[in-house]
């Protein structure tokens, strides 16, 4: 089953409704479809093995992906906002392959690499639109082929090519999304980059779902609030820096047609969520944890599991809110031990995921188990509810004197704290207990506070370990544009301080 299936469907059933772009002026699902397998048609005849594509977000999407998957060619969105010399070490590794470019200057940013050929974005539309191009009519029908190609974006080492099938992205969507289940009307604001797993499913789901799609180049708070306006934007996905500049920027005429706003990425905050449940009451919000290897969502945080945290009296339900939910039906979530035991709820561990839509798998590597289990190296637990808990990747773990502290767990503490607009917790090396907690704190604009406050503050909830030794203060902290915390480079910068 190939994912170009999906679009066949919407053609279909839901020809007329407008896909993508303007509600005026965008394109029907008939003719998203039609165009699509011209760029398939397209990329057959020039022998194509690969499609990538280093652009922002544009209509040229959907029309990449789905092309290339009539073609039956993979799909591989690169990030262009990657330093010069490793994204021209990204293409070359994808060569052969035809190379979609939304900017003249990406040709001066990789250079000529052997077996990439350049398609500007205008050249790929210009080929869509042409009524007398010939038209793919049936796509391969391979469900174990290969889908889309994205490449990890860590901030050391060679990114690692994950591979996504036909059949984990097909399975993802059937099980999650029901056809044509969206109402006429409603909207979908996406601003997630090309290159992310969440902009290949955005593509995907709302495809399937029937709604129409307003894309954002890149994000800027007022910005994203004039086009949810403007586009009656009813459905909104964002990561939780981006809520928090938005809550910043919202003036009090709100955001009257949004129905749904879901959150991902990293951890949100508990004052920012709460303080987005108490502007938007009458908005449906939406925790989903996954990872590009799970093709997407594994688990969701529901609105009514939010309405309920927030008005519960209970800390056991309230603590939910910094769950990421329950786990999708169809897939298995199971918490393991160092040997890969399994453990109890509420015992800290791996996370493990197992199920149709997960790959596990890399050019030249596949780390799921033989019984099709695959080790997230992500750390969390599950509750006896089943809701599940999430702490951060397993190489972050602090360990001091032989005791694991999360570091999620102690940011959650620090940002309870009233002056605290942001932070990230890290180990540095300690000669007496191996690594200690070091902590770079953002305070509130006008917000007072001091590292001994800061660490007396985090005794109060936490054991005394917990507290951070070295405190650094910072106007802000690095995210990539996906909201991923760089936790990283904020730690070689302390240690850089620190021994300089």
């Amino acid at each position: 089953m190939n994912i170009s299936m999906l679009s066949t469907m919407a053609a279909d059933g839901m020809g007329e409704r407008v896909a993508t772009g303007g509600l005026a002026d965008g394109l029907g699902y008939a003719e998203l479809d039609l165009r699509a397998r011209r760029i398939g048609a397209l990329l057959a005849a020039g022998s194509v093995q690969r499609l990538g594509m280093v652009d922002l977000n544009s209509d040229a999407v959907p029309l990449a992906l789905l092309g290339a998957a009539y073609a039956g060619v993979p799909f591989a969105p690169l990030n262009y906002r990657l330093p010069d010399d490793r994204l021209r070490a990204v293409v070359e590794r994808l060569a052969p392959a035809t190379l979609v470019v939304g900017d003249d200057s990406v040709a001066e940013r990789i250079g000529t690499p052997a077996g990439i050929t350049l398609l500007h974005r205008r050249d790929l539309l210009g080929a869509a639109a042409d009524p007398g191009a010939a038209a793919v009519v049936d796509a391969p029908s391979d469900a174990d082929a290969v889908a889309v190609l994205l490449f990890t974006s860590g901030t050391s080492g060679e990114p690692k090519a994950a591979i996504l099938r036909h059949q984990n992205l097909v399975s993802y969507i059937v099980s999650t999304v029901e056809f044509a289940g969206a109402a006429p009307d409603e909207a979908a604001l996406v601003g997630v980059p090309p290159y992310h797993v969440a902009g290949v499913t955005a593509v995907l789901s709302n495809l399937f779902a029937g709604r129409r799609v307003v894309r954002l180049e890149s994000f800027d708070a007022r910005g994203w609030i004039e086009v949810a306006r403007r586009e009656q934007i009813t459905h909104a996905m964002v990561v939780p820096t981006m809520l928090a500049r938005i809550l910043d920027e919202l003036d009090g005429a709100g955001l009257p047609a949004l129905r749904s706003l879901s959150y991902g990425g990293g951890p949100m905050p508990l004052p920012v969520i709460q303080r987005a449940l108490e502007v938007f009451p009458d908005v449906g919000f939406v925790n989903a944890y996954g990872l590009t290897e799970t093709s997407s969502t594994v688990a969701v945080l529901g609105p009514d599991d939010h309405r309920a945290a927030l008005a519960s009296s209970d800390p056991r339900v309230r603590a939910r809110l910094g769950s990421v939910g329950r786990p999708l039906p169809g897939l298995d979530v199971s918490i393991r031990g160092t040997e890969g035991e399994e453990l109890a709820p509420g015992e800290r561990g791996e996370i493990w995921v197992r199920g149709e839509q997960v790959s596990g798998e890399y050019v030249g590597h596949r780390a799921t188990r033989t019984d099709g289990w695959f080790p997230t190296r992500d750390a969390g637990l599950l509750d006896d509810g089943g809701y599940l808990y999430v702490f951060g990747r397993l190489d972050d773990v602090i360990v001091r004197g032989g005791e694991n502290l999360s570091p999620g767990e102690i940011e959650a503490a620090v940002l309870d704290h009233p002056a605290v607009a942001d932070v990230a917790v890290f180990g540095i090396p300690d000669p007496e207990w191996g690594e200690a907690v070091a902590a770079a704190v953002v305070l509130e604009p006008g917000g007072e506070s001091s590292a001994d406050d800061l660490r007396r503050h985090v005794r109060a909830r936490l054991r005394s370990t917990c507290a951070p030794a070295v405190v650094v203060f910072r106007a802000a902290l690095p995210y990539t544009d996906t909201g991923k915390l760089l936790r990283r480079v904020v730690r070689d910068d302390v240690i850089s301080g620190i021994q300089s």
